[in-house]
């Protein structure tokens, strides 16, 4: 197990037609040749990655986006959580949205990418490696006004209660979610259908601010399980040569991880979106999550998280203050499912999106800080092995053989004597 570092990348969107008419100018400064920008006249904050409005979908998805998903097919769990104010871009950036042409090679976000990216290095290994064989599912879940909806199955909580997805804990602290439906993932096209089908039972409305404003959470989430019955070394994407690999496990060797890609509702003052009865109602859900996440983010950044174990292990204060510190994971639902993503066991990257706006300028100032927090975090990652893979129970067969020799020659032993 190892420590990672949430990374953090930054996108600027250009300005809109509407903001230049109002002509409303540029706060946000990018400098060159670093990941920093630079809000108003004296705002600095430094980054993983900044994108300017320039930058296209490609770049964004092959700098940031893509080695998180080379992690999770070495199987690692891996989050990509989109945040911001709304109107600022983080649909259109994660390709989550209605309005994309998944056709087009420019246009589509990093969702799509990842998806095709994905499957091709798959099927390459199955081609390329005689004894590997993988499964991948898929779910869509969306979380308005704190009520979870399966949106691939959007009528299940209303047609049987015991299916209404609910967030468990398993024996290993892990985040599972119980009654959402998980839908095999047979081709490129297969899992675009499937986005797309949530992505149109996903809720929106129109603000003020943004003519499509989405109006939940959603966490689209791809479950992968690989496994190479001809060699211990499953992960690195080509065929093994030795005929010794051959030899080290006899059955099979699995690993299972998962990527969340979380596109979180825009936060909103309701002023400015002029929202009113069951928009504004929304708006302070909204809010309210987003709050709890952000207090989540506070209380494990200050705490250091595994800062302290790692830098400094004879400092006892230190440990003792990392210790009580509390993290609120129970205040929102959001804070609950992101758990794993947040401090658990996660490669994670936050893509904060802002507008350049010099009258969203407040707004624009709250995202950076919050994505700055975030920065603090350090996640202890690991490979997922199964626990109940034909491997672990061949290794306690084998054990349990070699227990029982020991235990007959003892036997004998005391017998002769």
């Amino acid at each position: 197990m190892t420590l990672s570092t949430v990374k953090v990348a930054l996108r600027i969107r250009p300005l809109s037609p509407q903001e230049h008419i109002n002509g409303e100018t540029e706060c946000v400064t990018q400098l060159p040749g670093v990941p920093q920008i630079v809000i108003g006249a004296d705002r600095a904050f430094t980054f993983d990655h900044v994108f300017s409005p320039e930058v296209g979908q490609e770049q964004v998805y092959e700098e940031s986006i893509r080695p998180l998903v080379l992690q999770f097919l070495q199987g690692y769990n891996a989050t990509v959580l989109a945040y911001g104010q709304t109107g600022s871009g983080k649909t259109f950036s994660m390709g989550t949205g209605l309005s994309l042409s998944y056709g087009d090679t420019e246009s589509p976000g990093v969702v799509p990418r990842a998806i095709s990216e994905i499957w091709q290095n798959l099927e390459s290994r199955v081609q390329g490696k005689t004894g590997y064989t993988y499964s991948m599912d898929i779910s869509f879940l969306e979380l308005y006004n704190e009520d979870l909806i399966d949106l691939l199955n959007p009528r299940s909580t209303a047609v049987n209660g015991v299916r209404v997805p609910t967030i468990r804990e398993d024996s290993r602290g892990n985040m599972i979610m119980v009654g959402v439906e998980r839908k095999p993932a047979k081709g490129f096209e297969n899992i675009m259908n499937f986005l797309h089908q949530g992505a149109l039972s996903r809720t929106t409305a129109s603000t003020d601010m943004n003519r499509t404003s989405s109006r939940s959470h959603a966490i689209f989430t791809l479950y992968l399980r690989q496994q190479d019955r001809r060699s211990s070394t499953i992960l690195d994407g080509e065929a093994s040569n030795s005929s010794d690999q051959h030899s080290v496990l006899d059955s099979g060797q699995s690993v299972v991880s998962k990527i969340h890609f979380v596109d979180l509702a825009g936060s909103e003052r309701i002023k400015r979106t002029g929202a009113a009865g069951n928009r504004a109602k929304e708006g302070i859900s909204i809010n309210a999550g987003l709050l709890a996440l952000g207090n989540v983010i506070s209380a494990l950044g200050n705490s250091g998280n595994g800062i302290a174990a790692a830098g400094n292990a004879g400092n006892g204060n230190q440990q003792q203050q990392r210790r009580a510190t509390h993290v609120p994971y129970r205040d929102s639902k959001l804070t609950r499912l992101l758990q794993d993503s947040l401090g658990g066991n996660s490669q994670t990257l936050m893509l904060a999106c802002i507008s350049p706006s010099d009258k969203n300028s407040a707004e624009s100032l709250n995202t950076v800080r919050y994505a700055n927090r975030a920065r603090n975090i350090r996640n202890k990652v690991a490979v997922n092995f199964d626990k109940n893979s034909s491997v672990e129970l061949s290794m306690l067969k084998t054990e349990i053989a070699r227990l029982r020799g020991e235990l007959s020659k003892l036997k004998l032993q005391r017998r002769q004597s």
